[in-house]
């Protein structure tokens, strides 16, 4: 475990450090696109932050490479390094695409060749775990469409979820979380070192996140672009596909006992076959519902739009943190409840925790003006927003007559017009559309 964090933290520092320099290269290259109408952001922000989390994945491969434990995986498996070959080429289609703006054909092209490099170096899936029947091993045709197809559909779920600040990452490094527990898990408990690459993928891909998110958090400084988006889908298939296709279920000696207690033990085998869709299932939703929209008003399938969820949650009213933080909760609860599954399938307490925090996430969903405010002695450490507003003080005449132009004043306050979009100064929420804010009507001397 100490090998794999130090990966961690070095991932993150390398990535961290770089984003800075990425960022004024990013300026002075002229990757900062005009605001498009899709677009939450108010003013023009640099791209390219791809490029400090691909240098991040190669710092984090190379000291793995050099600690005791983590060397053996390069030894006895090719995989990271098909990892790496196929993130180079994801990598450079999406500096291209940050720069010039391609063709979304051509990037769905290059989605396939950086999977088809992958399968060529022996990441791929070589059978499935199919409940009721067992393992079934794959023909070379097989595994290679149904791999490309987990690496195409991930990154492209991946990709249409990046849309506010922080949204992407945030999503990918709970994701990346729940499986590195899951590969930790297999590796670790049941000794199979098949499980090693998906775990130490899964590692890394928390550094690039953690280390890429504070400069990437509301307001953001930095965009990761499609350099970024699409490498950590990648990443996150690769350790998927690891994983499912590569572990043999037979090694886990899981058929013991009663026929009742293997149903319950062999969870952990079919859970592979879940866990990469429901660690991806907020964004696969998004990207399906994408779909089916723009083709039922007959556009094509990748034209862009303002019809995403985290759209969605900006129009009803969240601010922009907030709709991040919910996109996050409903992640976490779909990825961490199928990780408790795996552990304990018998457990009636994680169905029903499961359904009491989708019922807090439903409750969220419908209280977007709703502001929780601090304390008193923890108002210096919060954001003025959650700050109490101070209430006026008397006048010294309090029964004396307002003058004329106080209460013109005091009219238009009440009466003000609706926040136009894109106006300098407004919150990022109200970047979709003008949405009016309650007047403020109390008065001096009430509470």
């Amino acid at each position: 475990m100490r090998e794999y964090l130090l990966t961690l933290c070095i991932t993150a520092a390398v990535t961290y450090l770089l984003t800075g320099p990425v960022r004024k290269f990013a300026i002075v290259a002229g990757a900062m696109p005009e605001i498009r109408a899709r677009d939450v952001h108010r003013e023009p922000t640099p791209r390219l932050g791809g490029i400090a989390m691909f240098f991040g994945l190669c710092a984090g491969l190379l000291v793995a490479d050099h600690l005791t434990n983590l060397s053996q995986v390069f030894e006895t498996s090719n995989e990271p390094r098909a990892l790496l070959s196929g993130a180079a080429v994801i990598w450079l289609i999406g500096v291209l695409d940050d720069k010039f703006e391609i063709d979304a054909l051509i990037k769905l092209g290059g989605q396939m060749i950086a999977a088809g490099v992958m399968v060529v170096q022996g990441l791929t899936i070589l059978w499935l775990p199919i409940p009721g029947i067992g393992s079934v091993a794959l023909t070379q045709w097989q595994g290679t469409l149904l791999t490309v197809a987990l690496v195409v559909i991930t990154i492209n779920a991946v990709n249409f979820v990046d849309g506010l600040d922080g949204l992407a990452a945030g999503m990918v490094c709970i994701a990346a979380t729940a499986f590195f527990l899951y590969a930790y898990r297999i590796w670790y408990s049941y000794g199979i070192e098949a499980a090693a690459p998906a775990t130490l993928f899964s590692a890394i891909l928390m550094g690039m996140c953690l280390g890429f998110l504070p400069h990437n958090m509301h307001p953001a400084r930095i965009f990761m672009g499609d350099s970024g988006s699409m490498l950590i889908g990648l990443v996150l298939a690769a350790g998927a596909i690891s994983v499912t296709g590569q572990v043999d279920p037979d090694a886990l000696n899981l058929y013991v006992g009663s026929e009742k207690e293997a149903v319950h033990q062999t969870v952990p085998v079919y859970i592979p076959l879940l866990l990469p869709l429901t660690i991806i299932a907020v964004p696969a939703a998004d990207l399906i519902l994408a779909i089916v929209r723009r083709t039922w008003r007959g556009q094509s399938p990748f034209a862009a739009d303002r019809g995403h969820l985290h759209h969605r949650l900006l129009e009803i009213g969240h601010s922009h943190s907030r709709a991040v933080l919910i996109m996050y909760f409903w992640s976490a609860l779909i990825a961490f409840g199928a990780l408790a599954y795996s552990v304990n399938s018998a457990s009636m307490w994680i169905v029903l925790g499961i359904v009491f925090l989708s019922a807090i996430g439903l409750a969220l969903l419908l209280l977007p003006r709703f502001t929780p405010r601090t304390p008193r002695w923890m108002e210096r450490f919060v954001p003025p927003r959650y700050r109490r507003r101070g209430i006026p003080a008397l006048a010294p005449n309090a029964s004396t007559p307002a003058s004329a132009a106080e209460q013109a004043a005091s009219v238009a306050h009440e009466t003000r017009a609706p926040v136009v979009s894109g106006v300098s100064g407004v919150n990022g929420a109200t970047a979709i559309g003008g949405r009016s804010r309650p007047a403020d009507r109390r008065k001096a001397g009430t509470r």
